[in-house]
Order: C-alpha cells, then structure tokens, then sequence
C-alpha cells in the first residue's frame, strides 16, 4: 500500500523535476522524483559491477541519454535485448537532522542492484512490484558547495530462466517461454521521501458492514518504523473524512513499544453509525479518506465500505447477486512497451469501463498502482494475480521458488490490501493443478495469503477443468472459494461439468476469447462472443467472464504473429477498436433498450416510449440512478432489480425518422448506444 504523506518543511530541490513528469502518478506529495534524464548503457557480459560502472568517476563516454521511468525494450536496438542494463544520475540534496530518506522504486524488471556514491545499497528481485530502501547513510549533504549524489542501478531482463517468477519451464519442451515480452528498465517511477524516526511504513484498513444494521467495523493495522536510537511507545491519532467532512469517531487502541530499529504493528479499532456508512459499488463507489498521525509524521490513504462473499454458487456485493463481464489487461502498449502514464491508464481504464467491462483478472502480474486508484474512483472488481504462470510440477515444489513467490504476492498485497475494488488474489495461472505439487501450490499459498489478508477472496486461474476431473478432489480448485476458468470454447458443455464438480461455488470465466487473424477474422470474434453469452446465459452460476484480452501485445510465445503481436483485443496495441469492441459492449450491457411506440405528431414534435429491460442472466445486478441520453437530454431510468422493466415516453423535436439514445451509468459512462427508428425495430448503431 503506498500512502500518502504530509508535505514537510523539508527543501524538495527537485520539485521543478516532478512538475514537468507529472504524467507518472506518485501518491506521496512528499515525493522528490527522480524522474527525468538519466544516463542508459546495456551490459551484455556483465562487465559492469567489475568495471565499477557505479562509481562516480567512471566514464559516461559511451552512455545514451534516457528520460526515466524508461522501457529500454521499446527502442528498436534493443528490443530483443535480453540482459544487463545500467541506469546512472546525480542529484542534489540537502538532508534534515532526524530524518531518514526512503529510495522507493514502483518496479523495475526483472532484477535490479542498486548503488549510491560508490557504495551498494541492495537488490530487488521482481519486475512487478514495489520496494525501497533507507538509503540515509549514503547520502552526501552539501549542496551549497557543489555536493552531488551519484545513483547507479543494474537492471536484469532475463526470464528466461527456469528460476524466476515469470519464467521459463524446466520441462525442456519447445513452448518454455513466456507468454508476454520481457520489457526491461526502470519502467514505473523512482523517487525519494523523507521521514521522520518514527514514521508510518504501511497502513492496512479493514472496514466490514453490518448490512442488517447498516453499521460498520473499522479496522486500523499501522505499521511504525522506529528508526531512532531509543525505544518509543506512539500514540496515534486518526482522522476519516467522506467527501471531505468529517466523521466524528471514537477509537481503541492497543499499546505497545518499538524497540530501536525495529518496526511494529499497532491496532485500532472503532464502529460507524449507519448514518456514516456510504457503501462502495460499481455504480456507487463512495471512498473515504484516512489520515493517521504518528508524533510527527501523517500518513494518508483511502477506502471504501463494501462487503464481498460467494454463497450458494452466487457473488455478492454488499448482499446483492452480481453478474458481470470483464477483461484481461496485458500492460502492452504500442511504442511504449509495460510504461504505463497516466493517460494510458486512463484510456485503457475508460474504455473497458465503456465496453461492459466490471470484473477483471486483469493479467499475470501487477500492474502500475495507478489502476487501482482508477477503479477505486470509478467502480470495477478486480481479482489481482502474482508469479505462478504455467510453473511445473519440480517448480512449485522447490523451495526457492516457492519463496520467491510468496515474496512477491505479499509486496503485491501490501500495497494493495485498501483498495476496495481488489475483491480477489489468485495464486496463479495454468499450472497442472491436478497433480499433487499443483495441489500443495494451491492450499499452501492460499493459507499464506489468508494470513497476510483473510478479507479477500481466494482462487487460481485453471485450465486443468476443462476436461480432467472427475471428483472434486481430483483437481486444486477444491481450496478457492470461487472457481476460475480458462475456456476456449464447447462452453455450456464444460461449464455445467465444472458446476457438477462443485455445485455451491460461483464460477468466473477467467480467459475466454478467440484472436482476430482467425479463419474467420474479426467478424470470427464477433461470432464467438455472440455464441458465448448464448451459452452462459442459461447457466446461473456464472457470474463473470473476462475476454483474452483486452488490448494486442507483443510477445515471444508460440503461436505468436511474424511482426510480433498476438491480435486477441478489443483493441489494437494503439486502442483502436475492433469489430468486437461495439458487440461486446452491447452483449455486456446489464439491460435493453427496446421501442414500444413511435408516433409522428406535427410540426416536428413526435412521442417515443421505449421500454428498458434490467437483464436477468448475464450480465444482471440492481441498477440505480441509470439515464438515457436524448439528444443532450438526461432522462432518468428508474430503479430497477434484474428482471424489472420501465417504460419511458418523452417528446422529440427535429428529427425525422431516427433517434440515437445512450444508456449513461451513474458514474457518467456511456455503455450502449442504439438507433431507435420510427418504422424498424430498435437496432444498435454502429
């Protein structure tokens, strides 16, 4: 969880770097980015921890200039480049007494070192997610005489190794690679803050709804870092704001003291009055704000109130079934590579939204912390993944890599445990979950994550039901509390066996798709997906599907284009839409627009009635505060549960035979537009 800090008194010499990179989000407005130009040299042999390339008297002849966060694999020389590359800067800073300086790194792929003023600092292994290091003693503080810091950092592309998460299988088979290009650099934001002795590390929030009672639980877990020389005993204060106001709360707390040099978990507790508690939906997604003050140090992040279950083979959100479609993200995007800005996030985020895209196994890894801020905001279900793509059997069971796994799923967690729209971790994708070491993976790694965070839900993404088992303890699914699947095609008939193996458990379609060059082309796509909610609308226990993928990415895997790409999108790899995107978006719409009656009145004013239809299949969840746009009219849709229907009459004026109308979300997304025709059927527009 990355959270936010008070701006400090602190002097932030490089504020004018943050301004002009300000399309890479950093939380913490405290921040001093790193952002910018760097110098760039790749290290194919490995000469550069021996050639001290860190230190500050070395060369920079043959160095290239680079602006940072940096993707070298986008670079055409480089984008097969698989190895060692060096990053290198100097900065001014000038440090307080009584302070330390955090050196944070979103992500950096795969494997990265990291030296300050000739000295090393530590290693990361990881491409997706966060970690930093106090690099306090490293420092020089001089810059009224010239004193500069210089920063050197190694980055490691290689996986393609049997010993890295992601990585090749040591199966020796010809399909070992990934199926994702293996972008390399210092691709997410690097940045410094500076913090008190006694600071704010992590915050986990865990707010639970009495739905009966309409209250709520709130639960504080605050990580303090005592890096002072005495032990302490902090009290902390908090503060929750909705819509900026104020909710006036009484807490308990639990004592303790931190030892010097040590980090400790300090808890409080507290309830919300039913008139406080503003709960977060896909169409309502009501966020409050949390400050907690430690001494002198205030650390900011938000929430939402929600409640997640799976029963009876059904998914609820705050006690109501939900029934929705969704998409897989690979973080691929045409002359960028995995650096995800600002305005990709929100592109990419605004048009599955508009798509009918809700619920989300977005891809195999983590994505920018930015996404998640985006659904947050917006309303979308994620179910979020860490590491285990395809591990065989020897993998799973090694030691090693089972440590590195968990490594990763719990950076992945604690960064992400607040944020409401993560209603789900899986534990992986496509292993041979019917064999005993798949079956070890799954339970082991779930009672892990349950231990870091029991308020999600748990599962993997298999592709081991399609076929195999025939008992439920047959296969690893047994020990998720929801199943997911990888699909591609015969879909009712595959399904209902899989309901059959665990009839009480809700089953999320996790991959379904077909790729654009098929026999068929893009109209195949169309087809497919029209066939698709054919056959899962007549089972109720589906309860979302999320389409392969999203957006075309690059890749190495087989089956992998000549130029590259592998075309299964919505979109291009530069978001252009497809055939499929306007199918989708109107197959995956929760209700129907259709005309009752058209009647021509005279000079130019005529009277539609459209009836509006809240599906009962699939998608299907209860739908408040919907509009249809008319012109640039808003006309409000009543509330409507799965099943219910309203009819809507209003004048028109200046149109002849035709009409295109909107169905706009409360959150003010467009998500079908239709032609309602005076004489024809209602038909969606092109």
């Amino acid at each position: 969880m990355t959270q936010l800090k008070t701006i400090s008194p602190v002097l932030l010499i490089l504020w004018a770097t943050l301004l002009s990179h300000a399309q890479y989000a950093i939380r913490d407005p405290n921040a001093i980015p790193l952002h910018g130009e760097w110098r760039f040299a790749l290290d194919p042999v490995d000469a550069g921890e021996r050639g001290n390339w860190y230190r500050d008297d070395a060369s920079l002849n043959r160095w290239e200039k680079v602006t940072v966060p940096h993707c070298f694999s986008v670079d055409p020389r480089f984008q097969f480049y698989t190895g060692t590359a060096w990053y290198r800067r100097t900065f001014p800073f000038k440090s307080t007494p009584g302070k330390r300086v955090i050196l944070h790194f979103d992500a950096a792929y795969y494997e990265t070192s990291v030296w300050i003023n000739n000295r090393k600092v530590g290693t990361h292994e990881g491409g997706y997610t966060p970690f930093h290091f106090d690099v306090t003693d490293y420092l020089q503080s001089d810059p009224a005489n010239g004193a500069l810091n210089t920063i050197a950092i190694s980055v490691n592309n290689n996986t393609w190794k049997t010993t890295t998460i992601p990585g090749a299988k040591d199966n020796n088979l010809p399909e070992s690679f990934p199926g994702w290009l293996n972008y390399g650099g210092l691709i997410r934001p690097v940045y410094l803050t500076v913090e008190p002795e006694t600071y704010v590390d992590n915050i986990k929030i865990e707010a639970v709804p009495d739905l009966a009672k309409g209250t709520s639980t709130l639960k504080i877990k605050t990580r303090i870092r005592n890096a002072g020389k005495q032990a302490i005993t902090p009290k902390l204060a908090f503060r929750v704001e909705q819509n900026g106001k104020p909710v006036v709360l009484t807490w308990k707390q639990s004592a303790g003291s931190i030892a010097a040099n040590q980090t400790a978990v300090l808890e409080a507790e507290t309830v919300l009055k039913a008139a406080d508690v503003k709960l977060w939906s896909v169409d309502q997604p009501t966020l409050y704000d949390l400050q907690v003050i430690a001494a002198t140090d205030t650390a900011r992040t938000h929430f939402g109130i929600r409640k997640v279950e799976v029963r009876n083979a059904q998914l609820l959100l705050n006690g109501k079934p939900i029934k929705v479609a969704g998409g897989n993200r690979v973080v691929d995007y045409t002359g960028l590579g995995s650096l995800e800005p600002d305005w990709v996030v929100e592109k990419d985020m605004r048009l599955m939204k508009e798509a009918g895209m809700e619920l989300h196994r977005l891809t195999h890894y983590t994505p920018s912390e930015t996404v998640y801020d985006w659904a947050d905001r917006n309303g979308m279900l994620i179910i979020s993944e860490a590491g285990n793509w395809q591990l065989t059997p020897r993998q799973m069971d090694n030691d090693t890599m089972r440590t590195k796994f968990r490594q990763q799923f719990r950076e992945m967690a604690e960064r992400d445990w607040n944020h409401p729209s993560v209603i789900a971790y899986s534990v992986g994708n496509e292993y041979l979950s019917e064999q005993p070491a798949g079956q070890r993976w799954t339970k082991d790694m779930i009672a892990f994550a349950r231990e870091l965070d029991p308020t999600r839900l748990y599962t993997f993404a298999s592709m081991r039901l399609n076929s195999l088992p025939k008992k439920p303890e047959d296969e690893a699914s047994q020990y998720c509390d929801f199943i997911s699947t990888n699909t591609y095609g015969n879909h009712a008939n595959i399904l209902k066996h899989i309901h059959s193996l665990y009839p009480d458990k809700p089953i999320f379609v996790s991959e379904y798709g077909t790729r654009a060059d098929g026999k068929d082309g893009e109209a195949g796509q169309v087809t497919h997906i029209e066939k698709f909610l054919t056959d899962i609308r007549q089972l109720p226990y589906v309860v979302g599907a999320s389409w392969w993928s999203f957006n075309d990415y690059l890749s190495r895997h087989d089956g992998t284009n000549p130029d590259g790409t592998r075309p299964w999108g919505l979109v291009r790899g530069d978001r252009s839409k497809r055939l499929l995107y306007k199918a989708h978006q109107t197959g995956m719409a929760p209700l129907t627009v259709e005309k009752v009656s058209w009647t021509t009145g005279t000079e130019g004013v005529h009277s539609v009635t459209l009836r509006v239809t809240a599906r009962t299949d699939f998608p299907a969840y209860t739908l408040k505060k919907y509009q249809l746009k008319v012109d640039k009219t808003l006309l409000p849709i009543p509330d409507l549960q799965p099943g219910q229907q309203a009819n809507l009459t209003f004048p028109v004026r200046g149109f002849d035979k035709t009409l295109t109308i909107e169905v706009i979300k409360p959150t003010g997304f467009s998500i079908l537009t239709q032609t309602i025709d005076s004489t024809n059927d209602t038909r969606a527009s092109n």
